[in-house]
């Protein structure tokens, strides 16, 4: 298993071992004393597997109250994955992770608290499978505009298919309250 950097620190783009021979692969996608070894060190308490098809944005995501670290990696098809640091005082404040994570690389990327995360699904369909460090608190959910011009997120020219809650989520210059940044 490899880590590779990103140029956010805390965000780790994960390459498992993947083992193929004439029946298929095997991989695994979870397994805490290999990903203590790497610095990742969260126990994940709920694990959601979302099915979306081409086009669908889920995100930007977050939740202020209960914080969740997530480790995310697709099963079928491909997304463009996205982490944006949303932690006041953060070095790397506005600045965002994108990667391509799909079922050819078997990438993972982990995403700590403190940012907000979402996708958009680039092939027909794609299983999206979300390992979270707390559980799910619709209450403390909250959310940034994925298209919020001061973070220049590049998007697949596709036609979005979104929910009017993702759409009404202001930028994060008028977010109210913000998770603090802890060195």
């Amino acid at each position: 298993m490899n880590i590779i950097e990103t140029n956010i620190p805390e965000v780790k783009l994960i390459e498992p071992r993947v083992f193929h021979d004439d029946r298929g692969f095997f991989l695994e996608t979870h397994q805490e004393n290999r990903y203590r070894e790497l610095g990742i060190e969260k126990t994940f308490l709920q694990d959601n597997v979302s099915r979306s098809t081409q086009g669908v944005l889920r995100g930007m995501h977050y939740q202020l109250q209960k914080p969740q670290a997530k480790l995310v990696f697709v099963t079928k098809g491909s997304v463009l994955d996205v982490a944006v640091d949303i932690r006041k005082g953060s070095p790397t404040f506005g600045q965002h992770v994108a990667v391509a994570l799909n079922d050819q690389n078997h990438h993972q990327l982990y995403i700590p608290e403190g940012f907000a995360h979402g996708f958009c699904v680039l092939s027909e369909t794609a299983d999206f499978v979300y390992k979270c460090s707390d559980f799910y608190d619709p209450p403390s959910e909250q959310g940034i505009r994925f298209n919020d011009p001061d973070l220049n997120i590049a998007w697949p020219d596709l036609p979005k298919v979104m929910i009017d809650k993702d759409l009404a989520y202001p930028c994060l210059k008028d977010q109210v309250q913000l998770p603090e940044y802890v060195a």
